[in-house]
């Protein structure tokens, strides 16, 4: 089994049924099982400014799929919630990344394993490192400016989500 570290962020219509509904989709995909979710943090864009501000979150997966399958599982989650790629770093009701896939470093055409601007962003460390404190070396500091919690999570998958999704 493989272990992998997504990323999930939105900031259009309810930010939060968004992202319960795609680390629903994503526990209830064969092959996949989410194991840890972190709290929500609230942050600022960056890029493209003039938007709303984003809830993010990262979560643990365990999965039987390749990396690409996965990349194409998380896109698929995406459209069916409403993404829309019209502006790069635009506004999203829901955007997945994958940022760890085991150890492995991947390059490929649509993919790059670990993400290449995971360690730039606060908004990817600070939830990362909640349910991943390992990943976390003593060079690392994480600046949390404009990193704010936004809900508590206890880290169990079904009680993010509740009854009312399926």
């Amino acid at each position: 089994m493989n272990v992998s570290f997504l990323s999930i962020g939105s900031n259009m219509g309810d930010r939060l049924r968004h992202l319960q509904q795609s680390v629903y989709t994503l526990h209830s995909q064969e092959g996949i099982e989410v194991v840890a979710v972190s709290s929500i943090y609230e942050t600022a864009p960056i890029g493209f400014i003039g938007q709303a501000d984003f809830l993010n979150m990262a979560v643990k997966i365990q999965t039987s799929l390749d990396p690409h399958t996965l990349l194409n599982v998380c896109q698929q989650i995406e459209s069916d919630l409403g993404r829309k790629r019209l502006i790069r770093w635009g506004p999203r009701t829901i955007d997945l990344d994958i940022l760890l896939y085991n150890n492995e470093n991947i390059e490929s055409e649509n993919l790059i394993i670990p993400h290449p601007r995971m360690l730039e962003r606060a908004f990817v460390l600070v939830p990362l490192f909640e349910i991943a404190p390992e990943l976390a070396s003593s060079e690392e500091v994480v600046q949390a400016g404009g990193v704010e919690l936004w809900k508590k999570i206890d880290g169990a998958p079904e009680s993010f989500w509740g009854g009312s999704l399926k």
